[in-house]
């Protein structure tokens, strides 16, 4: 094995805790504005009890479970539909190009979480701390 190789294979698990720990704390940051309007308020009140709602919880502890990497796999899973969802119920309609339909965000989410649910949280995890693997 080269030196390259051989600095790739260790590093890159490393790598793919660092992506699910960036993109659930990018991502809680949209459940936070939409429950606490924080980090800054929304542009209309959320109805807890609405599919706005909805999103903002599964956004914020979603994110919050993905970020600590507890139940990572089903959690990504779960947040990867929801984005899959949101990209064809409120983008989509406006449009077919993510870039003009403000859906960008929704579709990379949406798969980097599918990523996340098939490769798994990486060594930086509850799971790997608590399974063991």
């Amino acid at each position: 094995m080269s030196g390259v190789e051989s600095f790739n294979t260790r590093v890159t698990p490393w790598l793919l805790s660092l992506v699910r720990i960036v993109s659930a704390f990018l991502f809680m940051q949209h459940g936070g504005q939409k429950l606490l309007a924080f980090p800054a308020p929304p542009n209309n009140p959320t109805e807890i009890m609405s599919l706005i709602g909805l999103a903002g919880v599964l956004e914020l502890f979603g994110g919050a479970l993905l970020l600590v990497g507890l139940f990572s796999r089903p959690i990504a899973f779960l947040l990867s539909g929801m984005m899959a969802v949101a990209y064809f119920m409120v983008h989509a309609p406006q449009g077919f190009w993510p870039m003009l339909n403000g859906g960008e965000l929704a579709a990379m989410y949406s798969f980097v979480f599918l990523y996340l649910a098939f490769a798994g949280p990486g060594p930086l995890s509850l799971d790997r701390l608590f399974g063991g693997r």
